[in-house]
């Protein structure tokens, strides 16, 4: 039986190679267009697909594979007798290694100025459609789509004469992610294109980017993959700069920071433990910022995530240096900077582009068996309709207070109470089962630092117990999104104490 190798690729490298292994083992080689050319100016003969078909390529290329001569040569059972007989009627040559990648739809897309008919253009069928006839006759033939896997079918072929049922299911199955993949992005675009909002599949693809030693706990396994042309600014994207390997609770902690710190367009630094900020600062530059952050919190704050939208400078470098921390994320670091972190061998440096912000993605979370997809919670006092139903108004040190409680209240798990002042958080009250526990814990951790200060809640006061928390911990301004069908009691109780309070009208549930 003739051998034979067809290839067609988009991304060339190692091609040559693989191409003249392939001949050298005797495989007459069949290919296309610019693969073609680049075959014959290495010197490797190669034929045509019109000379194998005897049809031209058609439709300014879009129609050259599409032809029984090939695809009976890629789904034939070669054992098959009918099959067999049928290759010998209409001259059919079976077709045993199959080399292909696509057009570069994902590169296209992402480049600012291109058009939809750039886009459409670059959508390859050809090569899919080969693909997955040869990835369905697996048992028959080989077919490569990455360029990593040359080596091992030449290898095989060279010292077994074929390529082993193993290897060419493991091959099968990476082209069926690959063109899954592929697909997937096209979909997308189209998706958009089509401005379909909530489309009847949802088709999501990621690419690995790292397997992690374990989950959450060692005996979890857990990996981390990344989404093709997803938002730089992302911890998926991040440039790591020095540290062991980001671990699955790092990667959480970090995207939680760098959510968090996205807020603030002054100096500001955010530290983060188990999903939940226990210090942010806001200052006039990295250093004062990290000072407010730290004397938030400075028992937390060990073994934690700081994340500043400023430069770490070396001033902030050897304070930062002083406390055990995990990972620390900036935009840029000095070389001084550099110099004073990197003798810590495990402290891991980020830097992330914050000026790569314009993306928005939606939120996904798995469920057993599903998915919830929801906007971003991107809403701020900008976008709330604020109102004051007490008898005082904020002052406007109180106003910045507020405004700072709101920004950090919304990344606090709910039940979420967050105590501030003009510069810092005060205190933080996260996750519990009832709105007072969480007023109890802020205002504790705030301690005599709470006479004077803000305080801000993630959703309405069902009651006015926590106004009364509040009062007696020394607060002087609540901010909240009102709504409940007690507000009046709250209302009452602000007035009694003489707190001023502000409604927005929104709520910030973080689950």
């Amino acid at each position: 039986m003739k051998k034979r190798a067809l290839i067609s690729v988009s991304d060339k490298n190692g091609i040559t190679e693989f191409a003249k292994g392939l001949y050298e083992l005797g495989f007459e080689l069949i290919s296309t267009g610019g693969t073609k050319k680049a075959l014959e100016q290495s010197g490797i003969p190669v034929i045509g697909v019109s000379d194998v078909t005897g049809f031209p390529e058609i439709l300014d290329g879009r129609v050259k594979t599409l032809n029984p001569l090939i695809h009976g040569g890629l789904l034939a059972k070669f054992n098959e007798p009918s099959h067999q007989a049928q290759m010998a009627e209409h001259m059919i040559e079976p077709i045993q290694v199959v080399c292909v990648n696509l057009y570069p739809f994902q590169q296209t897309i992402a480049k600012p100025d291109v058009t939809v008919e750039d886009a459409i253009e670059n959508i390859d069928i050809g090569g899919p459609t080969m693909l997955r006839s040869a990835a369905k006759n697996h048992e028959y033939v080989s077919v490569v789509v990455d360029p990593a896997d040359y080596n091992t079918v030449l290898e095989e072929l060279k010292n077994e004469g074929h390529v082993s049922k193993d290897t060419n299911r493991k091959l099968a199955a990476k082209v069926f992610r690959h063109t899954a993949a592929y697909d997937a992005i096209i979909a997308d675009y189209m998706t958009k294109l089509a401005n379909e909002e909530n489309p009847e599949k949802l088709t999501l693809t990621y690419e690995l980017k790292q397997t992690l030693r374990y989950g959450e706990n060692p005996h979890q396994k857990a990996s981390f993959y990344r989404k093709p042309l997803g938002s730089l600014f992302s911890i998926a994207n991040a440039t790591q700069l020095h540290g062991k390997e980001l671990s699955y609770n790092n990667i959480h902690d970090a995207d939680a920071a760098l959510q968090i710190v996205r807020e603030f367009k002054e100096p500001a630094a955010v530290a983060v433990k188990h999903m939940n900020p226990c210090g942010v600062g806001i200052g006039e530059n990295a250093f004062t910022a990290f000072a407010k952050a730290f004397e938030s919190d400075p028992v937390s704050i060990f073994g934690g995530i700081i994340a500043f939208n400023r430069e770490v400078d070396q001033q902030t470098a050897e304070k930062l240096h002083e406390i055990f921390l995990e990972i620390i994320i900036a935009p840029s670091f000095t070389e001084e900077a550099l110099a004073a972190l990197t003798s810590k061998k495990n402290l891991r440096l980020l830097t992330i582009p914050f000026d790569q912000q314009d993306k928005v993605e939606s939120n996904l979370t798995s469920i057993e068996g599903g998915l919830l997809v929801q906007d971003q919670d991107r809403y701020s006092l900008d976008d709330a309709t604020i109102s004051v139903p007490t008898k005082r108004e904020p002052t406007d040190e109180e106003w910045e207070a507020l405004k700072l409680g709101w920004k950090i209240v919304k990344h606090v798990k709910s039940n979420a109470i967050v105590v501030t002042d003009a510069f810092m958080t005060l205190g933080v009250g996260a996750g519990q089962m009832n709105r007072v526990g969480s007023a109890k814990i802020a205002l504790e951790q705030a301690g005599e630092k709470a006479k004077g200060a803000a305080l801000a809640s993630d959703a309405f006061f069902p009651m006015d117990d926590t106004v009364e928390e509040a009062a007696k911990a020394g607060i002087t301004a609540i901010i909240q999104p009102g709504g409940s069908i007690r507000d009046e009691d709250s209302i009452k109780k602000a007035d009694e104490y003489g707190i001023a309070m502000v409604f927005t009208g929104v709520r910030h549930f973080k689950h």
